[in-house]
């Protein structure tokens, strides 16, 4: 669950493209002494040279009279809930961060445990009794030693996720919401569901929203696909005439190099439909995130997609550029120090990394493809125990 809590939290952070660029205060005359001065008799022995007094230009407000946050770097507008955006690069710098946050803390790892829980219970159990529902009505003649097609389990697992999709998303909004008691939305799951049926267009908005119902479809669709069709795909494609009864171990390989191709494609639409499962809708107060979330609600997988890739920025973690202060006394003569431009700093590595938000799509790889891994040399070293399909669907 920690490892999930992580990965989770990096797919829904926004990261803007415009944090870390350096901020200079604006800096205005101060006319008030300029006119005390001139009012002065001894204006006139005046040193010429000396530059009029300067001071920083007052912040904007908002109605309520709080500063406008301009920057979501900046350290006394950011809400104390909120870690701070591009301080961790991974999964396992994001749960050390959280561990050290002083709003979230060690606990914090474990936030919609129970929610997981019965989401993961109810599941297994559903599943393979509507796969059996599905043969049975589709193909009640079938041999049990037959292979069944594929389009059987892939519906049995799109049924099942849609039918479980709001404990998904209360799972979803449970670990995203701050673990702070002052700014905690939900205190439990029954409550957040009591919430979101009361405020967000009860069951019909829960099931049926286009910005819930169409990413769960493909979601829910797109991984056993992938899951299925990869390997066999792969070992055509590699001129392999292998199948999980004659060549196990050659035939294991190739399901992990499926499953980590597979990831390539199911990984970003997994992240949109995080993202999307954030936003509050109808009357619904707008959650309170542990990170940074993006201010403005996405309209759609196609928007939600668009915007990640043209205003976020994928090198993590952030290092702040520090532009060097003007001298006053050079100023005051027309002489400037030259400053860094934060465009031209870094002209290679991951600059690039900068201008594209498409490792905001892959938040996690690296813990999906460790966790591939692991499961393919479980099985490798219990070969014969079992009956294979290792495979994370």
């Amino acid at each position: 669950m920690p490892w999930e809590v992580g990965k989770l939290l990096l797919q829904v952070q926004w990261v803007p493209r415009d944090a870390g660029e350096p901020e200079e205060p604006e800096l205005v005359d101060d006319n008030e002494d300029a006119l005390s001065d001139s009012s002065n008799d001894d204006s006139y022995f005046a040193d010429p040279h000396v530059a009029p007094a300067r001071h920083t230009a007052p912040r904007p407000t908002d109605d309520q009279g709080y500063v406008i946050r301009r920057s979501v770097l900046e350290e006394g507008t950011r809400p104390e809930y909120i870690i701070p955006v591009g301080s961790a690069d991974g999964v396992w710098g994001m749960m050390k961060r959280i561990g050290h946050f002083r709003g979230e803390g060690y606990l914090a790892l474990w936030k919609g445990l129970l929610t997981s829980c019965i989401s993961e219970i109810i599941s297994t159990t559903v599943q393979p009794l509507i796969h059996n529902f599905l043969q049975s009505l589709f193909f009640p003649s079938m041999s049990p030693f037959h292979q069944p097609p594929i389009f059987l389990p892939v519906a049995s697992h799109l049924i099942t996720g849609f039918l479980l999709s709001p404990l998904d998303l209360i799972r979803t909004r449970l670990i995203v919401q701050s673990f702070t008691s002052r700014h905690r939305k939900y205190t439990g799951p029954l409550d957040a569901l009591s919430q979101i049926l009361r405020d967000e267009g009860g069951l019909k908005g829960i099931y049926f929203h286009p910005q819930l119902f169409i990413p769960t479809i493909i979601d829910n669709a797109l991984r056993p696909i992938v899951s299925l069709a990869f390997p066999g795909l792969l070992a055509g494609y590699l001129g392999i005439h292998i199948s999980e009864e004659t060549n196990p171990w050659a035939w294991g390989f190739v399901e992990l190099g499926g499953s980590c191709l597979g990831l390539l494609v199911t990984l970003p639409f997994e992240t949109i439909r995080r993202r999307l499962q954030v936003q509050v809708r109808g009357t619904a107060i707008p959650l309170r995130g542990c990170v940074e979330l993006r201010p403005a609600p996405y309209n759609g997988i196609v928007d939600a997609f668009w915007h990640i890739l043209t205003e976020e920025r994928s090198d993590l973690p952030i290092q702040r550029t520090v532009r060097p202060r003007r001298d006053s006394q050079a100023s005051a003569k027309g002489k400037e120090r030259p400053t860094l431009d934060a465009s031209n700093e870094d002209t290679s590595g991951g600059s690039w990394l900068k201008q594209t938000g498409i490792g905001q799509l892959y938040r996690g790889l690296g813990m999906r493809l460790g966790a591939s891994a692991i499961v393919f040399c479980l099985a490798f070293f219990s070969f014969g125990e079992g009956d294979g399909g290792w495979a994370e669907i």
